[in-house]
């Protein structure tokens, strides 16, 4: 084998292997992704600021795949409210249903229920046992430092 012919063949192998890569690339989109999105802020007239949220994390899943994106929202304070106007809003609730079809995970503050007095089985809409941390900011911060992107809509 020649000289030229060696170099020929190393540079297609190469040309191959960066097609191959760019393909993987473009296909993927994105990539995957890990993000934790913060609410700690009331909904507002007709839980507005809640409804955008959740178009937020939707709009979020349609870009970068369910596949692709881990997501887990993190409610504390005023925050709570999302799942408390659930409880009877069936719109927040398909809402909700839908995400968590989706892989989306919804974590609420046991300070904030402890300090406000909610119940998470009686006054908090599909909030369960295994939903609650203990402090909503200690669970952000460990999120973060888990490599997940912090988002607050």
């Amino acid at each position: 084998m020649t000289y030229f012919t060696r170099l020929l063949s190393v540079l297609c192998l190469g040309l191959f292997a960066l097609a191959a890569v760019t393909g993987t690339a473009q296909a993927d989109g994105y990539g995957k992704q890990k993000v934790v999105y913060h609410i700690n802020y009331p909904g507002g007239d007709g839980d507005k600021a809640y409804r955008g949220a959740m178009r937020n994390i939707q709009n979020h899943i349609n870009a970068v795949g369910a596949e692709n994106l881990e997501v887990k929202v993190v409610m504390h304070g005023n925050g709570v409210g999302l799942v408390q106007s659930a409880k009877s809003d069936e719109t927040l609730q398909t809402v909700i249903g839908s995400l968590k079809s989706q892989k989306v995970s919804f974590h609420v503050c046991n300070n904030t229920l402890v300090g406000r007095d909610i119940s998470y089985s009686d006054d908090l809409y599909d909030v369960w046992e295994d939903d609650i941390v203990a402090s909503g900011v200690a669970e952000l911060s460990r999120l973060q430092q888990a490599g997940f992107t912090y988002i607050k809509p």
